[in-house]
């Protein structure tokens, strides 16, 4: 079976071999000598990547289910370099797929085991299914809002009658005799006492309506909580006799199993993505890695935190517990000169600089590249960003501060503030609008308007981050400002001028159809399909009165697309 490609069969042949700087670290610590051990995902890397993306959406065959994809540039023995690719898992059941490293040895002891186990999973990955798809959810959420329409609008109707038999109370305490207004009081006592009990009998019949459809939806939650049980302990069963046979070799030559290597447990799947397959591969067969790079094809994972086409790090439960004992052995790389203008590192194992657009003693503007955080995320695999780096490069780091964001696909300029107070000056700017900002972007179809002003209020579902949504009732008021630069066939150059900061403003302003109704050009998340090294959305100007000097600067990044 054919597991060595050529390069040329993702990437074109005059491609800049030289041009390889690293997105990403994949790294862990030796279990011999406790030193740190990496292996990059560089620009070439991701190029392959794209190459294979490319080929993924011409065949139906991998469409079918959303997983994990790598591949990884490795060194033969006579110096030729080649691309190894591996798929998480199964794919479409298959474990083994012509073209594709083989899965890490020791499944075939189990396959038996593993093919019933997986039959019974799949009986109960239906059942759940059928069982959220239960028509009585549709039913009770049909007749609550129903019935809380009738309340709100009879709310709505008993307090303007209470106003009204206030304003009357008022009137006839001066006019009429005590026993007529004794016997007048009464009967507005009497309307608010109906009226209290034309609200509790709604309440009542609100009750006998819903109440057993809420008991069968809370009946078929508890079956499912019970279903998700049993799918979970046959999970670790599987998995435990799996670990138990599984066999990893690092570059050292040392082979342990994963049960050795994670004797406290580990979770479903560790030894069936992609950089265990890779490497173990790699290690066993006398091959140099260079460089990896996964990312996710097909539908959106099932709690919607991976999205198509986009590149993720080492997993933090499963892959990168095995970093460490899989990149052992691998000769440490000599430190080359990066060629990018800007800071440059004084650490020896950081080769990446971020090229400055303007610094003093006050605050630094840099040009962030497309793939790199603004500031780290929460979790191990998602420390790298503009703010992380630039503590680390700069003596006076440690007190660097973002001033804005910039969404990890978007490049461009983002301002820093190197002081407290610039920042709280710096901040109050951005929060009163007084700052000026453009960015150009490419939209994947055609634009109809040559200018105009998208006025929709923004609100993020908490239940599926990062994704913005208009919505009229939460959403936050947004406006942009836009004008068509250029046309292009299908293709549309905008430029973009936000009043508002909020998030992925401008990438849903652009997609919603009651905006432009056209996806920037590489936004997966809303929705475009194309194949395209990156998201085509690029912060170009930022215009605003520096806080110490007291004058205004403009500072520019050229568009790189």
């Amino acid at each position: 079976m054919v597991v060595h490609h050529a390069l040329s069969d993702f990437i074109d042949c005059d491609f800049a071999l030289s041009d390889s700087f690293p997105n990403y670290w994949y790294e862990g610590h030796c279990l011999q000598s406790g030193n740190r051990l990496r292996l990059p995902r560089t620009s070439i890397s991701e190029a392959i990547a794209y190459g294979l993306m490319q080929q993924l959406a011409n065949n139906d065959y991998y469409s079918r289910e959303g997983k994990m994809y790598g591949i990884l540039l490795v060194e033969l023995a006579n110096g030729e370099q080649r691309v190894l690719k591996a798929f998480s898992g199964l794919l479409n059941g298959c474990s083994v797929v012509e073209g594709w490293v083989p899965p890490i040895p020791g499944r075939d002891e189990v396959a038996l085991e593993e093919a019933r186990t997986l039959a019974q999973l799949d009986v109960i990955k239906q059942e759940i299914l059928n069982l959220k798809q239960l028509t009585e959810r549709q039913q009770y959420k049909t007749l609550f809002d129903e019935f809380e329409q009738q309340l709100q609008t009879m709310s709505d109707r008993h307090r303007h009658c209470k106003h009204q038999r206030q304003e009357k109370r008022q009137q006839i305490c001066n006019i009429l005799s005590p026993e007529a207004l004794t016997i007048a009081l009464e009967q507005l006592d009497e309307e608010s006492r109906e009226q209290g009990i034309e609200r509790r009998q709604l309440k009542r019949q609100q009750n006998a309506v819903l109440q057993p459809l809420q008991q069968l939806i809370t009946a078929t939650d508890a079956r499912i909580s019970e279903l998700k049980q049993q799918r979970k302990a046959l999970s670790r069963q599987l998995q435990a006799q799996m670990h138990a046979t599984y066999s990893l070799t690092n570059f050292s030559g040392r082979s342990l199993s994963l049960q050795q290597l994670m004797p406290g447990g580990s979770p479903t799947g560790t030894g069936d993505c992609c950089a265990p397959k890779l490497l173990h591969y790699a290690a066993t067969h006398n091959l140099k890695p260079l460089a990896m790079a996964e990312f996710w094809w097909g539908a959106s994972s099932v709690n919607q935190d991976k999205i198509q086409g986009e590149f993720y790090g080492a997993c933090a439960e499963r892959c990168q517990p095995l970093m460490g004992f899989l990149l052992s052995g691998l000769k440490p790389k000599p430190q080359a000169l990066s060629p990018s203008r800007g800071i440059r590192s004084p650490s020896p194992d950081r080769e990446i600089t971020l090229p400055i657009i303007y610094e003093d003693e006050w605050l630094i503007a840099v040009n962030k590249p497309p793939g790199l955080l603004s500031v780290p995320g929460r979790y191990s695999d998602r420390q790298d960003s503009v703010l992380s780096r630039l503590r680390h490069l700069l003596q006076d780091g440690m007190t660097l501060a973002t001033v804005h964001r910039l969404d990890q696909e978007t490049s461009g300029i983002l301002l820093l503030a190197r002081d407290r107070q610039t920042h709280r000056q710096l901040s109050q700017q951005f929060q009163q609008r007084q700052v000026h900002k453009v960015y150009e972007a490419i939209l994947s179809g055609a634009v109809p308007v040559d200018q105009g002003t998208i006025e929709l209020p923004l609100w993020g579902d908490p239940e599926n981050r990062p994704y913005q949504k208009v919505d009229w009732q939460r959403g936050k008021p947004s406006l942009t400002h836009f004008q068509v630069m250029a046309r292009d066939q299908d293709y549309t150059r905008v430029e973009f001028t936000p009043l508002t900061g909020r998030t992925h403003q401008l990438r849903v302003h652009a997609a919603d159809v009651r905006g432009l109704g056209v996806t920037i050009l590489g936004d997966r998340l809303y929705g475009c399909c194309a194949v395209t090294s990156r998201l085509h959305l690029h912060a170009r100007e930022l215009r605003f009165e520096h806080p110490q000097l007291e004058k205004t600067l403009h500072l520019q990044a050229i568009t790189p697309f």
